[in-house]
């Protein structure tokens, strides 16, 4: 392939407003996808359960994979593989130590289930492919209804448990003391991260979704300590990640998901740049207060 038809094949747009207008559903999903996804991610980092995101994903790619052999609802299939996964992870692994145990128990074998249930499929490439790395044309108008209602659930769920769960996710140990019902909040959690990640795969695929869960979070933590700030700016990295890959993608013949993680990964270079920057500058101001205010050497003092 000449140099041409690289480019030509990542970024062409040739029938562009064509394509924008028949793919109206992805972009309204990835716009979805990219606020609460952004919003998750912030307790996701909060209660350090990365690991766990990544984890559901392969439970998820297992029932999607399975669902896709069975010839049924994909998106059943990856949402029930999450929810086992969050269930699992939630009620066993309540302690950091055994959920990272459980959960390099559990990534392997959810894995391998999937590619099991990809060998045997016999229909379309592009849908193996698709589960793995995602799909821009996978989102017909049913899917869109399941992705924004689930989206709601998970929006309300959050609404009802916000104050107890940022307490708990921020000191465990004191919001035990304080009667806040630590236990019951993990399984209920990983219930709502499972529903996200099954939604995530849906669109950017099952090894990939820790940009989505994960970087916008990573990045709005970089620039800001206040929570809401943290909030709000994951919510926007989120969301800039997702339509600006949906977009950058429409026209190529590339998946979506390297267009997301590069956007993704690059607004986190950005804010980590950004993040070091105010640090030095910091403790430049810091330093030059101390110089202010010490004597020099040789200074005579005041005496009594």
């Amino acid at each position: 392939m000449n140099e041409a038809g690289f480019w030509d094949s990542i970024f062409n747009f040739d029938n562009y407003g064509d394509l924008l207008a028949l793919l109206h559903n992805s972009i309204i999903a990835g716009a979805v996808l990219g606020l609460v996804g952004g919003l998750i991610s912030t307790f996701v980092l909060m209660r350090d359960l990365p690991f766990a995101v990544h984890g559901i994903s392969e439970l998820s790619f297992a029932g999607a994979s399975a669902a896709l052999l069975l010839g049924v609802s994909v998106v059943a299939g990856a949402m029930a593989g999450s929810v086992l996964a969050a269930l699992i992870i939630g009620t066993l692994g309540s302690r950091a130590r055994d959920r990272n145990s459980l959960i390099g128990v559990l990534m392997p074998f959810g894995l391998g289930l999937g590619v099991l249930f990809l060998s045997l499929y016999k229909g379309r490439a592009s849908n193996k492919f698709g589960l793995l790395t995602g799909q821009i044309v996978a989102v017909d108008a049913p899917q869109l209804g399941w992705l924004v209602g689930t989206s709601v659930v998970v929006l309300a769920v959050l609404l009802v448990i916000w104050r107890p769960l940022v307490f708990a996710s921020t000191d465990r140990e004191l919001a035990e003391a304080r009667g806040v019902p630590v236990r019951a909040l993990s399984p209920i959690f990983m219930l709502v991260l499972g529903l996200t990640v099954a939604l995530a795969v849906q669109v950017i695929g099952a090894l990939l979704v820790l940009s989505i869960l994960v970087t916008p979070a990573a990045a709005a933590m970089r620039v800001t300590a206040s929570p809401t700030r943290v909030w709000l700016l994951s919510m926007v990295f989120g969301f800039v990640s997702m339509v600006g890959g949906i977009m950058l993608a429409l026209g190529s013949y590339v998946p979506i998901s390297p267009y997301v993680t590069t956007i993704s990964f690059g607004i986190y270079v950005v804010c980590r740049v950004i993040g070091a920057l105010r640090t030095r500058r910091g403790w430049t101001s810091v330093r030059a207060r101390r110089r202010a205010t010490t004597p020099a050497k040789g200074t005579a003092t005041n005496g009594p």
